[in-house]
């Protein structure tokens, strides 16, 4: 079996903590406690898992459709970000968003404690309240593998 590919029984959470273990440590535990966060404040989130060319993107939505997503966690090899879908459209009085883009918006995670900020938790909240559905509360969520490609780039940093 190549490194880079989950055993073919393996169960879609397992074949997410695989793609994340193809990250260097430091990335790799940023990304798991990023996603224990995000599953904590959405336990009935879908989880829709795109193992990219250039990065991991782990988006939350309140169904299992890709455009009804309103966060996404993306694992990049050297830095890790949570991206508002609709972040355009959201009032961001102590500008922790960046981008520039017509609808996505993002803030790049400094550590696990991101998350937890005061502002952070805020936006997150004015995001929840303008998805196109709700999300259910009682943890019955899922992880769907939307996609994986077959050439991507390597997923941890080379040092020269």
């Amino acid at each position: 079996m190549p490194k880079n590919k989950p055993p073919a029984e393996a169960s879609e959470k397992q074949q997410l903590a695989h793609f994340v273990s193809q990250f260097s440590p430091e990335i790799a535990s940023l990304a798991r406690a990023a996603l224990s966060t995000m599953r904590e404040r959405l336990p009935g989130a879908f989880e829709l898992v795109y193992d990219n060319a250039y990065a991991l993107v782990v988006g939350f939505g309140p169904t299992p459709r890709p455009s009804e997503a309103v966060f996404s966690v993306v694992i990049y090899p050297k830095k890790v970000s949570l991206c508002f879908l609709y972040g355009a459209r959201l009032t961001d009085p102590e500008h922790l968003l960046q981008g520039s883009g017509n609808q996505v918006r993002h803030i790049r995670l400094e550590g696990a404690a991101t998350l937890k900020k005061r502002g952070v938790r805020a936006l997150m909240n004015v995001a929840i309240e303008d998805a196109v559905a709700p999300f259910d509360d009682t943890g019955r969520g899922q992880t769907i593998v939307r996609a994986v490609s077959k050439n991507r780039r390597p997923r941890r940093v080379i040092q020269v």
